[in-house]
């Protein structure tokens, strides 16, 4: 499974969902749209305007969601 999350500084989402991904060990990469403008366009130009950006298996979702972190650890655990 690859999972990146695209954060930005002091975004209390950001870490809430990092924070979920780490308790259901899915494992994921962070990118920090302040510091990587090729990544910060990418989510632009893809529409979303909040963080984090979670891209998951072809799936992908602004803001924390729960319901899309309880569906990635479910299908982790059927695999």
């Amino acid at each position: 499974m690859s999972v990146v999350v695209y954060t930005l500084p002091n975004c209390v989402q950001c870490e809430m969902t990092k924070k979920m991904l780490n308790k259901n060990n899915i494992e994921f990469d962070s990118v920090n749209l302040a510091e990587n403008e090729d990544a910060y366009e990418l989510v632009k130009s893809m529409g979303f305007q909040t963080a984090p950006v979670v891209f998951a298996d072809g799936d992908s979702w602004g803001g924390f969601r729960i319901d899309k972190i309880n569906a990635l650890a479910s299908e982790q655990k059927s695999a």
